[in-house]
């Protein structure tokens, strides 16, 4: 039996993955999450085999929480399921440790069969992230900007890019402004940009926050 826990703002998305999921005779929900902090709550605890996580969430995304889940619990398959196409985050969050990525879009049967290979400890790479992965290994000349960025800069863009204050960032990661600040100097050099409204204008053109 493999012990699923959804992680997803709306109750009723929630509850409809969890009638689902429920009918398959191999998978059991063993607990729900609203945030990143909830969730989070669910891994300490220990009770789960799969986590199947939303991006976009209050007080904690999903791109923050797939950080400290990596960091408690590297070894816990954790299925991104976005409304963000997979063009937009997929290749950047498998590379940070998601084990699977799929658009809310897809067929439900295919978050079941997401789930049983992610469990077994393998990714699951749909066909158009298969095509996103093979276009980006022509290097990082041809990959988007955002792309090029380390995990803790690609969180510190994203905040930077709704509009967070450096103190407020320094706070939710437990690291000094100093060290904001200077995550920050790298993503506008790397990122070629050099105002916080230019990383925002960046991140609504290329659908990377709504």
């Amino acid at each position: 039996m493999i012990k699923v826990a959804i992680v997803d703002d709306h109750a009723l998305v929630r509850a409809g993955l969890r009638q689902y999921l429920s009918e398959q005779v191999d998978l059991q929900i063993v607990a729900e999450a609203a945030n990143g902090r909830e969730a989070l709550d669910i891994v300490r605890k220990g009770l789960v085999d799969v986590l199947v996580m939303d991006l976009s969430m209050p007080e904690q995304s999903g791109v923050d929480a797939l950080a400290a889940i990596r960091a408690r619990a590297p070894e816990l398959p954790v299925l991104i399921l976005s409304g963000f196409p997979e063009a937009h985050y997929a290749t950047t969050l498998l590379r940070q440790g998601a084990s699977g990525y799929l658009n809310k879009e897809c067929d439900p049967e295919e978050i079941v069969t997401a789930i049983r290979t992610v469990a077994r400890g393998r990714k699951y790479i749909t066909p158009a992230v298969a095509e996103l992965l093979a276009d980006n290994l022509g290097g990082n000349a041809d990959k988007p900007l955002h792309e090029q960025l380390s995990e803790r800069e690609f969180q510190v863009f994203l905040r930077l890019a709704k509009g967070e204050t450096i103190g407020h960032m320094a706070d939710s990661l437990s690291l000094s402004v100093k060290t904001v600040s200077t995550y920050r100097t790298r993503v506008m050099e790397k990122m070629k940009l050099e105002s916080n409204s230019d990383l925002t204008y960046y991140a609504l053109k290329n659908g990377l926050i709504q």
